[in-house]
């Protein structure tokens, strides 16, 4: 969990909490900033974990909440997450208006790629790619096992990582499989935008900012899958033109 450590140890300023929602998909906590982050259960039984102080949290700090993102209950990770991204803060100047399924067409156009995670885009990026292999913990038809990231990674030419996998604290292992010189995109409304992720091995930050609290948390509170969440900012980060 070194990505995460150094994610915690890098937040210089508290902020109160003013909302925290844990919805079915997404979980938001609204501090600095309106932060997001994957809703996760876990294949346990229903009440097989119990969140500590819950009732109570919206009394603590947001980073009093983002230490959460160190628990082994995947509750408590959700919302430790969320707190962690609604305190991060990059320049939403720098950030390009586009979007990480056009980015990862366009890069991986005639390349190998590898997409962990299972996103829309996908039917788009296999038209684009020499050879397209997307990744889950629980594959469908044509898809491969999380076990196959250790063999397939190493070749690819272009890899994107869903941010999930900061909660389930995979994230760290995965970027080390990546060769030096491979685009490697970290994606999804769970990503950190920090560039503490450029110093491990990321190219690409698509991430997204809560800009209108009351409709995100509405619309969350509804149950809504991301595509049906309201109030939200997508914004993707280049590590190389961060750097010009």
């Amino acid at each position: 969990m070194t990505i995460l450590n150094e994610l915690l140890d890098s937040i210089q300023h508290d902020a109160p909490v003013r909302e925290l929602l844990v919805g079915a998909h997404w979980t938001c906590v609204c501090s600095r900033y309106g932060g997001l982050a994957s809703t996760l259960t876990g294949s346990y039984p229903h009440g097989h974990f119990s969140v500590r102080d819950v009732g109570r949290l919206h009394e603590k700090s947001a980073l009093e909440l983002a230490e959460l993102a160190r628990s082994e209950n995947p509750l408590e990770v959700s919302i430790g997450v969320a707190a962690i991204n609604s305190l991060l803060g990059m320049d939403e100047n720098q950030s390009m208006p586009i979007n990480a399924g056009q980015v990862l067409a366009e890069r991986g156009r005639g390349k190998n790629v590898a997409l962990i995670g299972h996103f829309p885009f996908i039917p788009q990026l296999r038209e684009a790619a020499s050879q397209l292999w997307v990744i889950e913990q629980h594959p469908v038809a044509g898809e491969y096992p999380a076990s196959a990231a250790a063999d397939l990674l190493p070749q690819a030419d272009v890899v994107a990582i869903t941010g999930m996998t900061l909660l389930n604290h995979t994230l760290d292992g995965l970027l080390s499989l990546c060769q030096p010189g491979t685009t490697v995109m970290i994606l999804g409304p769970s990503t950190p935008l920090s560039p503490i992720l450029f110093e491990h091995g990321a190219t690409i930050l698509s991430g997204a900012r809560v800009i209108d609290e009351i409709a995100a948390l509405r619309t969350i509170g509804q149950g809504a899958s991301f595509r049906q969440v309201q109030g939200v900012s997508l914004m993707t980060f280049d590590k190389h033109a961060l750097m010009k």
